[in-house]
């Protein structure tokens, strides 16, 4: 239990949270807000493991994407309301 809340901790503070987040406050979009950071998320884990396909774990690169999805999503909320002060 505690390696998959760190595994959490680790993808919202790491790329797929933080680039993510700053991709999808670059669209207005939620689609692609939210597949770019799916695509952060796949592409983090995959320079994290050394390009090494055998050696991803699913639970991993699936809460990597997870993360990277609702960043994103975060981004373009963040893109399309907040800014209407």
């Amino acid at each position: 239990m505690l390696e998959i809340l760190g595994i959490i901790a680790g993808n919202i503070l790491s790329l797929p949270g933080i680039l993510g987040l700053a991709l999808g406050m670059t669209t207005r979009s939620f689609p692609l807000g939210c597949g770019m950071g799916a695509f952060i998320g796949m592409l983090s884990t995959l320079i994290f493991v050394g390009f090494g396909f055998a050696a991803i774990e699913p639970l991993e690169l699936v809460i990597a994407v997870v993360i990277g999805i609702m960043a994103g999503a975060l981004g373009t909320l963040i893109r399309r309301y907040g800014a209407t002060v």
